[in-house]
């Protein structure tokens, strides 16, 4: 078995009378890409979140890369190896494409001197560029983000979580509103990154196929509890899964 980078352990979340997330307990492994599912209402968003430093858990802790990570802020994260795309999108549309991917890294590279007297890019233009190409966006690169589609932009989200180098990047909804052809692109761009790489990828979405096609490994929420965990074929032949789908 790989090493752990993330642990959870008994993390919990109440809104008043609603038990958003109940007890949940998971090892996320280097190298892997573990999907995170349920149906609407399961807590997948709220446990996204609490992980994320976005929300409090009322109780439980969170350990990245052998750090104690719990209750800790989204930068103080990222500086763990945490990158992260969000659901709604967080480019800078009246910027260009390089320099949303240059702005996305000049937090982790460098001193506060560099970043006064040293060079406007921080010496990250050759890095962005790299992305740039990686995820094919190099005829967009002095574009403004906000002239880009709504599948380019995503596609920009992604190269933006990945400047800063992180060892786990967590994928909110990467598949929503995004055409089949952008889709399928990304999908063989994040599993490219996975294998050249070894980044590790958490990802939380609503499409089964995106997820059944991508992921090594599925986590199965239900009323805020973990209710299944395996290989796609098992989580798709499970019929806890099954009912929890469809009201059972």
């Amino acid at each position: 078995m790989s090493n752990k980078v993330m642990s959870v352990s008994n993390v919990s979340k109440r809104y008043g009378a609603i038990q958003a997330v109940d007890d949940v307990s998971f090892d996320v492994y280097e190298g892997e890409i573990l999907g995170l599912i349920g149906p609407n209402g399961s807590g997948k968003s709220t446990l996204f979140n609490c992980l994320l430093g976005q929300t409090r858990p009322d109780n439980g802790s969170v350990e990245i890369n052998g750090h104690n990570a719990s209750g800790l802020s989204p930068s103080k994260l990222n500086k763990l190896g945490i990158g992260r795309t969000f659901q709604q999108l967080s480019v800078f549309p009246e910027m260009t494409v390089l320099d949303n991917i240059i702005l996305a890294g000049q937090e982790h590279h460098g001193s506060m001197f560099s970043r006064l007297f040293g060079a406007p890019d921080a010496g990250l233009t050759p890095e962005a560029d790299r992305l740039i190409a990686f995820f094919r966006l190099e005829h967009l690169r002095d574009e403004m983000a906000g002239s880009l589609s709504y599948g380019q932009q995503k596609l920009l989200d992604a190269a933006m979580a990945f400047m800063a180098g992180p060892s786990i990047v967590m994928l909110d909804e990467p598949a929503g509103g995004v055409n089949l052809t952008m889709l399928g692109n990304f999908k063989e761009r994040l599993r490219t990154f996975n294998k050249e790489h070894g980044t590790t990828f958490v990802v939380i979405e609503h499409n089964m196929e995106f997820v059944m096609s991508l992921c090594t490994r599925v986590l199965v929420l239900a009323n805020g509890a973990i209710i299944a965990e395996g290989t796609p074929d098992e989580i798709m032949n499970n019929q806890m899964v099954i009912d929890a789908y469809l009201g059972g």
